[in-house]
């Protein structure tokens, strides 16, 4: 069946993934393959010191993306998208959504890059002996709690980002069992909410205006494979106002990023995982055992299929390398040399490519925001070196690229040198690796572990999510999301890998030496007030 057959008949899937600077939908046929796509760039903003994104954005990002893919396979096929096989929904995990019994919003959504819960999360990992981090809604919740919010007695439902875009398109207040993972603690014996740490919250809260029990006010997990909703009239009108698209189209779960790019990526099984690189970075690496101790500069997340896997997720990546990148196109512009975005990065990639291993000692920590795993609680890009050092523009690229995964390092080598995790693929996606010479090569030696970048990275975690409602809708019976993916999807995927060359161990070695013992003063300065 040609593309536009399936498409006309209805039988394509469609993916839609709310990321950090942009919405992007997939369409995809029945051998997984991209048949057309759509996108809304976004920002999120700083609203009275709290980084969020207006629902009323949401709403409006939502059918711009849609109405992009209408028109891109209306142009390209010469059909209109009239409805689909299945449906899901992704987006950025964690952060805070309240609402009222009237679904009513209470205050403005809290995102994953917002580092205002320390006391909720320092308490909240005593009291259940395992990592909540800053960005958990458990956290958010908790921390709201604490500081006598006066939303809190009325608040009747919470959930993410993706929960909630899948409660307005399908009515159903669910959520998918990676993304649950991020609001709270997942027991993986029985793929729900640990029921043991949400008896010890009811302690904690008891006495406060918080009126209802966890069980009550968190969205339900729907299992990976089942139908999670459907299409409503009023959903149907919210995502295509002008009624060309229709009602009743079968849901899968709403998930996280994290795990669209597990997905994305074939990296559910254990001793594999992956690497996501844009405005943030983070690994996920799924574990054959638990961990020896609690590390709060680990997360324990799950698989879509609740599995547990270890995240090291860093909230900043590129937004610094893309800013010092700007100000020197920017000169150059001014000095009557106009280079275009694309032959600009390709450019001083590959200069960063030829900069010294160690940088000569041009350190750059590219913090726009607080980072947990490396104790700084606010965001202040700095850069620093030696009077000795070579400050030229090689070094200087380099030293912008490495920032992009040295907090993630200091995350990692705790898993590899302190729990001895052992690391057999993994694969990486996102915007940073749009040059893959040198992102993927210091990514390699950041892990000390081949790196693989596949086909395609490129379509990312809308991809991924497209696929995850390709397997409710397709899969057979007992097949298993792994089977589904290893035989079906990546069965013949082709990738590009490279390993980690020991000069750049070594180089990076030292550089991280110098980043970690400059920390100290990182965190005085981002203190300052």
């Amino acid at each position: 069946m040609s593309g536009a057959e399936m498409i006309k008949d209805g039988k394509a899937i469609i993916g839609i993934e709310f990321g950090s600077t942009r919405i992007k939908a997939v369409l995809i046929d029945d051998s997984h393959t991209p048949l057309a796509t759509g996108v809304h760039d976004w920002q999120n903003e700083l609203l009275d010191g709290v980084w969020t994104y207006s629902l009323d954005n949401v709403k409006r990002g939502l059918q711009d993306c849609f109405a992009d893919l209408m028109r891109n396979v209306e142009e390209k096929y010469g059909v209109k998208l009239e409805s689909a096989a299945g449906m899901g929904i992704s987006a950025m995990m964690h952060g805070y959504l309240a609402f009222d019994e009237n679904d009513e919003q209470l205050v403005p959504f809290r995102t994953w890059r917002n580092t205002m819960t320390e006391e909720a999360a320092d308490r909240l990992t005593d009291a259940f002996d395992f990592n909540i981090p800053q960005r958990w809604s458990v956290a958010h919740l908790y921390q709201a709690i604490l500081n006598k919010e006066p939303h809190i007695g009325r608040l009747a439902f919470m959930t993410t980002l993706a929960g909630y875009v899948h409660y307005l398109l399908t009515g159903e207040k669910v959520i998918g069992a990676g993304d649950a993972s991020g609001i709270f603690p997942i027991d993986p014996k029985t793929c729900d909410y640990d029921s043991s740490m949400m008896s010890r919250f009811g302690t904690l809260t008891a006495g406060t205006e918080l009126r209802l029990s966890l069980s009550e006010l968190l969205p339900k997990i729907v299992q990976a494979g089942e139908c999670a909703g459907r299409l409503t009239d009023e959903g149907a009108k919210l995502l295509d106002p002008t009624g060309t698209f229709r009602a009743g189209v079968p849901f899968c779960p709403p998930e996280g990023d994290a795990q669209t790019g597990m997905a994305a990526t074939n990296s559910i099984t254990p001793k594999t995982g992956n690497v996501s690189a844009g405005t943030s970075i983070f690994s996920m690496i799924v574990l054959e055992d638990k961990l020896s101790a609690v590390h709060r500069e680990i997360d324990i997340v799950t698989t879509p299929c609740g599995a547990p896997v270890a995240m090291v997720h860093c909230n900043s990546c590129t937004s610094d390398l893309d800013a010092w990148f700007g100000m020197l196109g920017g000169f150059l512009k001014e000095a009557g040399v106009d280079i275009p975005k694309g032959k600009l990065y390709d450019m001083l990639y590959g200069l960063a490519a030829e900069g010294k291993p160690d940088c000569d000692g041009v350190i750059s920590y590219n913090y726009y925001a607080g980072e947990p795993v490396t104790g700084v609680k606010d965001g202040k890009p700095l850069l620093f070196r030696s009077p000795a050092s070579d400050f030229n523009i090689r070094n200087l690229a380099r030293s912008l690229v490495y920032s992009c995964v040295a907090s993630l390092k200091a995350g990692m080598d705790i898993l590899t040198e302190q729990e001895h995790v052992k690391l057999e693929r993994i694969y990486a996606h996102g915007g940073f690796f749009k040059t893959p010479v040198p992102s993927q090569n210091f990514l390699a030696a950041a892990l000390g572990a081949d790196v693989t970048l596949m086909q395609t990275a490129g379509e990312g975690g809308a991809w991924g999510i497209a696929l995850l409602a390709a397997y409710m809708a397709n899969k057979r019976s007992g097949e298993s999301l792994e089977a589904y993916l290893g035989g079906r999807v990546f069965a013949d995927m082709k990738g590009s890998t490279v390993s980690p060359k020991q000069e750049d161990i070594d180089g990076l070695n030292v550089y991280m030496k110098k980043y970690i013992s400059g920390l100290a003063a990182v965190r005085a300065s981002a203190n300052e007030r």
